[in-house]
C-alpha cells in the first residue's frame, strides 16, 4: 500500500463539566486527508483546499504530529500530506485535532500499523500543541477512539473510551468568528474556588455514569460548566442566550463546543435536536453574523478509511 485517503472527523471537547479531559466524536463533519509515501525522506505538505493552512511542515500541525511519530520509528520513505480542510481552524469543533489525528493514523498505516490507535495519541498531541499552546487530548481522543472520551491524565497518558446512549444526537451552531484556543486558555485563572471544583467534580462523576447507564435525565442535571465557560462565554456573541433558547426547545445540556466559537447542544433523538437547532438558529438570524448549523449523531468508530490504493 502507497496511499491512503481516510475521513478526519470534528470533535466537540470539554462537553461542559470536562474541561481539558472528555471529548466527543461527530459524524459527517470532518476533513478528507491523502496521505502518500514519498521517495524523499521527511514529510511535505501537499495540495491544501477548504481553508489556508501552513505548507512549511514545521508550522502544521498534521506534519509536526507525523514527524513526532516517525521520530521514534524511522522510515525510509517519507509523506506527502494532502488535505481537504473542510472544519474552519478556530472554530471550536477540533481543527487542528482532525488534522494531527489524520495525519498520524495515515502515516501509521503505511508503515504497516506498529502502534495502535490508542498508541497514536501522544505523537497526535505533539501537533496539537502547535495550535493551542498546549498537549492536551480531549479532541484527539476521540477522533483516533470515536465515540466519547475520557483522559485520566495527559501526562502518563490514561484514556478511556466511555459508552454514549443510543438516542444522543448533537447539535451545533457555528458563529463564523474565529476564536483560537491560544487565545480563549489565556483568560482563564490559574486557580478556583474550591466549592466551585466540588461542584464540577459531581457534573463530571454524574456525566460518566449517566454513560454507562443509559440515564438522560441524569446526563441533562450533569451538563453543567461552573469554572470555564463563565469566562469564555464573554468571547462568544449571544452565548447566554443560544445556550438557554437549545434548552428551553429540549435540549438535555448546551455549552461551549472546546473553546468557541461554537456552541453545542446534546438532545435525545434526531426530532429534538433538530428543534433545538431552529431555536439556536432563530438566536443567530437576528444579528448581521453568518454561521453554520450542524447535526451529528456520535461517531463510535472515529477516523474512517476511505481508499487504500
Amino acid at each position: 500500500m502507497d496511499q491512503i485517503e481516510l475521513f478526519s472527523p470534528a470533535s466537540v471537547a470539554n462537553v461542559s463539566c470536562g474541561f481539558d479531559v472528555l471529548g466527543f466524536c461527530l459524524d459527517h463533519i470532518g476533513d478528507i486527508m491523502h496521505i502518500s509515501k514519498t521517495k524523499t525522506t521527511g514529510i511535505t505538505i501537499g495540495k491544501v483546499t477548504g481553508q489556508k493552512l501552513p505548507k512549511d511542515p514545521s508550522k502544521n500541525v498534521a506534519s509536526v504530529a507525523g514527524l513526532a511519530l516517525l521520530k521514534e520509528t524511522p522510515s525510509e520513505f517519507g509523506f506527502q500530506i494532502d488535505i481537504d480542510k473542510k472544519i474552519k481552524p478556530g472554530s471550536g469543533i477540533g481543527s487542528s485535532a482532525a488534522s494531527a489525528a489524520g495525519a498520524v493514523f495515515g502515516i501509521n498505516e503505511l508503515l504497516g500499523n506498529p502502534y495502535t490507535r490508542k498508541e497514536l495519541i501522544r505523537f497526535a498531541m505533539v501537533g496539537e500543541a502547535i495550535a493551542s499552546g498546549a498537549a492536551h487530548a480531549d479532541n484527539l481522543a476521540p477522533v483516533l477512539l470515536g465515540g466519547f472520551t475520557l483522559v485520566r491524565s495527559n501526562v502518563s497518558l490514561d484514556v478511556i473510551k466511555l459508552p454514549n446512549p443510543s438516542q444522543l444526537v448533537a447539535t451545533i451552531i457555528h458563529p463564523k468568528i474565529e476564536l483560537k484556543t491560544l487565545h480563549s486558555r489565556a483568560i482563564l485563572k490559574a486557580t478556583i474556588p474550591l466549592d466551585k471544583a466540588i461542584e464540577q467534580w459531581g457534573n463530571l462523576g454524574g456525566l460518566i455514569s449517566a454513560l454507562y447507564t443509559d440515564d438522560y435525565e441524569l446526563l441533562s442535571r450533569s451538563l453543567e460548566d461552573k469554572i470555564i465557560e463563565p469566562y469564555r462565554a464573554m468571547l462568544i456573541p449571544k452565548f447566554e442566550e443560544t445556550r438557554q433558547a437549545a434548552l428551553n426547545a429540549g435540549a438535555l445540556g448546551s455549552g461551549i463546543s472546546g473553546s468557541g466559537p461554537s456552541i453545542y447542544a446534546l438532545s435525545k433523538g434526531r426530532e429534538t435536536a433538530e428543534k433545538v437547532g431552529s431555536a439556536m438558529e432563530n438566536i443567530y438570524k437576528n444579528l448581521n453574523l453568518n454561521y453554520q448549523l450542524y447535526f451529528s449523531e456520535i461517531n463510535t468508530k472515529g477516523i474512517k478509511v476511505l481508499k487504500r490504493l
